[in-house]
């Protein structure tokens, strides 16, 4: 984890994912995690820590992919599957499945992932674009492809996704 808490501090990407919605294609460090077969990666500016599972208080009415919420050290974190969120279809929790605690907008979130792979730079000649799909597949929060060796990453502005309204985590006020 000391990788995660340097590559947090180093300030490498600092300013590369912030003011756009669409953020320009840069490399930089990523924390990679695995939904079934497909594999992500975020900004690791974003990543406070990861914890093991444990299961979170649920909260009435909240959408299916809101689990529910944590006590994290006094601060009540609310837990998202992204599986559920991203329409993967749900599988049972095991020993891999992890939560990602980001700080998105101010606010601290923790992410429902199948595993965590490991924390990778990319140059800027590693990212291509995200591909143009139709109108129907929201790739709003695709910031672009990475490539490492034969792995393709899914680059995700997590910020812009958990801050989206349809997630209603971030107050209209953020």
């Amino acid at each position: 984890m000391n990788m995660i808490t340097d590559a947090h501090h180093s300030g490498k990407l600092a300013g590369a994912f912030e003011g756009s919605h669409k953020p320009a294609l840069a490399g930089g460090e990523f924390l990679t995690f695995r939904l079934g077969a497909e594999e992500y990666g975020i900004d690791i500016l974003r990543v406070q820590e990861i914890r093991s599972y444990e299961a979170p208080t649920r909260i009435a009415n909240a959408p299916p992919f809101i689990k529910g919420v944590v006590n994290l050290r006094g601060v009540i974190v609310p837990i998202v599957d992204l599986r559920l969120k991203l329409g993967c279809e749900a599988v049972d929790y095991n020993e891999f499945t992890v939560v990602i605690v980001l700080n998105v907008a101010g606010r601290v979130v923790g992410a429902v992932v199948d595993s965590v792979s490991d924390v990778l730079e990319l140059s800027n000649d590693a990212v291509k674009p995200a591909p143009e799909l139709a109108s129907s597949v929201d790739t709003r929060f695709i910031t672009g492809i990475g490539n490492v060796g034969d792995r393709m990453l899914i680059l995700m502005d997590i910020e812009a996704f958990l801050s989206s309204p349809d997630m209603c985590l971030i107050s209209e006020a953020h």
